[in-house]
């Protein structure tokens, strides 16, 4: 994170500063990491009610032209060509080795595909969809904002300015009016709990969120909960948890490879893929609860009967779950196995434990 003065600006900023959000620098733009009431707060609010997240930092491309479905499937190992009108499913860009370029959102919107991808790598991806597809159009918006209604009550606050959206299940999505604004909302997010993504015009964001925070159930989220709600939630965050360097496989993330795309292959990698699918991965992703309030951070060793076999790679406190919680990768050890987490030199006592560390709450219809 950087306070430099030189950040990119989302269209909420001013909003945030009002509602005292305590601003840094993230993926090259400034944000909220929190706001008064503190991170831990901001959580819990998340969990038992709605939280409103500014994503608007995120990349949002647009695919079209000869089957762009087909054309993006050469770059991911997901079922692209599957997707119904109006349903999105979670994939990678992967690399020629087999590792992640980035994770991202694909949306099948009939005549064309829109793409959500991570802030940090929204430019090398928008460079690498242009050069390695022909025939496809590839348009980036950046003048369009993203906001992230996430919660129990998310759905319930959603519903009085936009009924329709009441029972469209996860993973879908619909169009809406929202104050005014034409708007895309897919029933996702990155917190584990029901919720929506909503799009929008870049000129109506703030009327948008103006328009659900004054609902009593919803209170604006920074970066510092998002983040500590994704792990609880037990989900990746590309740059730590997923990186050039890292399969899918190894990941945990199989689940997202469907069956004929494991054996037709076909996009990049697909060769380390295919053997790690059928052999097994020389390491896996892992949630480890450290014992009492041991906080691990990223790039603590995890070691087993005195040798290190693996590394954390997101670690912090969950606060729904009243304990420290750590992903990281480990090339041995199983669910119920104790580990030691090398915690500034010393050996702190954890145990491997299946994840998520809080129940996922999506709704299914």
């Amino acid at each position: 994170m950087s306070d430099s003065e030189d950040l990119l600006k989302t269209p909420l900023y001013d909003l945030h500063v009002r509602h005292g959000g305590k601003m840094v620098g993230f993926t090259g733009y400034n944000m909220p990491v929190q706001y008064a009431d503190g991170i831990m707060a901001e959580h819990k609010w998340c969990r038992e009610h709605a939280g409103l997240f500014d994503v608007s930092h995120m990349g949002q491309v647009k695919l079209s032209g000869a089957d762009p479905a087909a054309a993006l499937e050469t770059l991911v190992p997901g079922d692209i060509q599957g997707l119904g009108i109006n349903q999105q499913r979670y994939t990678m860009f992967t690399n020629a080795g087999g590792g992640v370029l980035d994770d991202l959102m694909v949306l099948n919107r009939g005549d064309h595909l829109m793409l959500v991808v991570n802030a940090a790598c929204k430019h090398q991806d928008i460079a690498h969809l242009e050069a390695s597809l022909d025939g496809v159009e590839v348009e980036y918006f950046p003048d369009r904002a993203l906001l992230a209604l996430q919660g129990p009550e998310a759905a319930a606050v959603l519903t009085k300015h936009a009924p329709e959206v009441a029972n469209i299940p996860f993973m879908s999505a619909i169009d809406i009016t929202l104050a005014g604004a034409q708007c895309l909302a897919t029933r996702s997010g990155y917190t584990g709990e029901d919720g929506f993504e909503i799009a929008m015009a870049s000129d109506a964001a703030e009327d948008v969120a103006n328009l659900l925070l004054a609902d009593d159930a919803v209170r604006p989220i920074g970066l510092g909960a998002r983040d500590s709600l994704r792990l609880e939630a037990g989900l990746c965050l590309y740059g730590h948890d997923l990186d050039e360097t890292t399969s899918p496989v190894e990941a945990g993330l199989r689940w997202t490879i469907p069956k004929h795309r494991r054996e037709s292959g076909g996009f990049l990698g697909a060769e380390r893929i295919q053997r790690e699918l059928a052999e097994g991965p020389s390491r896996r992703r892992v949630g480890i609860k450290p014992e009492g309030r041991v906080l691990a951070r990223e790039g603590v060793e995890i070691a087993i009967d005195g040798a290190v076999v693996g590394t954390v790679t997101s670690g912090g406190f969950g606060p729904s779950c009243d304990h420290p919680v750590v992903m990281g990768y480990v090339a041995k050890g199983k669910t119920g196995d104790a580990v030691d987490l090398m915690v500034r030199g010393q050996a702190r006592p954890a145990q491997i434990v299946k994840m998520p560390f809080h129940p996922h709450r999506y709704y299914r219809g």
